[in-house]
């Protein structure tokens, strides 16, 4: 029996042998690794030259259309021409100043209470005293307030005022503020400056009366004044 080759060789070297009995193809032993080398090479090759051919392989090349740039517009005027701008006209107007407001000044305050004579308004009339008895406390005032240089209209606010206070009754107290006497001194014992009696003397407590009244109110009538504003003097 005659020996097979395996080895395929070329039929330029191998002229005159003669063809498998079987008619098969054979192939040299170095082939497939060539053929396996060769293929391998030619996948990286492209890899390298076209990272992303195999994934697009199947997907036509598109190219986005470049962006035409348009050109400026412009105007061509032909002859002389010139730009004019204007404005509205304005007027102007001098607002009126406002005029000031008047304030009218507060009341001035009457009485007083610094031992100086306060000026007070005009007092209400007081009513006449009239004839007194002799020897009473209204006698002995009057008789002081003639000393004293005031006129019998000061004589008559003087009876106005004391009726108010006291009622001339030289034991007259205050139950609620303790002013005593006459003249409703506050405190009663203030009239000790006049007299040691001033508890019971009509005289001692007129005289420290008539010495405040003009101290304080300047006259009779100023204290009578005050009292029939506020309540006291």
């Amino acid at each position: 029996m005659a020996k097979h080759s395996s080895v395929f060789q070329p039929e330029g070297r191998r002229s005159g042998a003669a063809a498998p009995a079987d008619g098969r193809h054979t192939r040299s032993g170095w082939s497939l690794p060539v053929f396996g080398f060769l293929a391998t090479c030619s996948f990286l090759l492209v890899s390298i030259v076209e990272p992303y051919s195999g994934a697009y392989a199947t997907t036509p090349a598109t190219v986005a259309p470049a962006l035409q740039q348009q050109a400026a517009q412009s105007l061509t005027v032909a002859g002389n021409h010139e730009n004019e701008a204007q404005r509205d006209g304005f007027k102007v107007v001098e607002l009126p100043k406002p005029k000031p407001k008047v304030v009218a000044p507060p009341p001035a305050e009457s009485g007083g209470g610094d031992g100086a004579a306060a000026a007070a308004p005009a007092p209400a009339p007081a009513p006449v005293a009239g004839p007194v008895d002799p020897g009473s406390a209204q006698a002995i005032a009057r008789d002081m307030v003639a000393a004293r240089g005031w006129g019998e209209g000061e004589f008559n606010c003087l009876v106005s005022l004391w009726n108010k206070e006291s009622g001339w009754n030289v034991y007259a107290q205050n139950p609620s503020s303790g002013a005593y006497g006459i003249p409703q001194a506050l405190p009663g014992n203030k009239m000790a400056s006049a007299g040691a009696d001033w508890q019971t003397n009509p005289a001692t407590q007129i005289s420290w009366g008539l010495g405040y009244i003009a101290g304080r109110y300047g006259a009779p009538c100023g204290a009578w004044s005050h009292s029939q504003s506020v309540g006291w003097y």
